[in-house]
């Protein structure tokens, strides 16, 4: 950890940025959870800042690190290879791309050996009020987990100065004081605070 640390911070001082937050996330071969990395992408993705990593390894060996990343549209760079851009990410990803595309296919060929069998595809029950009202569900419920990603790095903290007395407007106050913004890029406000505590 130490040497990772020392390789993002020659990174940042050789490129002249500024560091603005230190994540740290110890992988371990049975954990898929990545809090920090979700509570980094979150931070990034808000402040329009790049996610430095210290080694490429951590890309190549985690398929939920990659997954998150690519997904995230949050800029990176590896400091062991700088040169390891969103490209390389998506060369990486071309691999899985072409397995779901086979499969695709395969599978559509087997739907038309099926219906010339005389089989009958589709799902009639989804058109009714339940499968509908079990649509908007899971709508609402993915809503709920895209706000929860973008906050990841934050709820911990507001719940904790909340817990200690704090009210809804000084933990704004605090928030926009460092800069921080919601994430559609306004500043916070006490209502704000209040849908993200509710969550």
């Amino acid at each position: 950890m130490a040497a990772q640390k020392a390789a993002v911070a020659d990174y940042v001082a050789t490129s002249k940025a500024r560091l603005i937050a230190e994540y740290r996330e110890t992988e371990t071969g049975k954990s898929k959870d990545r809090p920090e990395l979700l509570k980094a992408l979150a931070h990034a993705r808000r402040s329009g800042a790049t996610l430095v990593v210290a080694k490429l390894d951590r890309l190549s060996r985690n398929v939920a690190f990659l997954s998150a990343l690519m997904e995230s549209g949050v800029p990176f760079v590896c400091c062991d290879n700088p040169n390891a851009t969103p490209l390389t990410i998506q060369i990486l990803s071309v691999f899985a791309e072409d397995e779901l595309r086979r499969i695709s296919e395969r599978t559509k060929a087997a739907l038309k050996v099926y219906k010339r069998k005389g089989g009958t595809l589709g799902t009639p029950e989804n058109l009714t009020q339940a499968a509908r009202r079990k649509g908007a569900r899971a709508a609402g419920e993915a809503h709920r987990e895209r706000a929860r990603l973008a906050y990841a790095d934050l709820v911990g903290r507001m719940r904790g100065e909340r817990d200690r007395g704090a009210t809804l407007q000084a933990i704004a106050d605090g928030l926009n004081a460092e800069g921080q913004t919601t994430q559609r890029g306004l500043p916070w406000t006490p209502t704000a605070v209040l849908r993200v505590l509710a969550r």
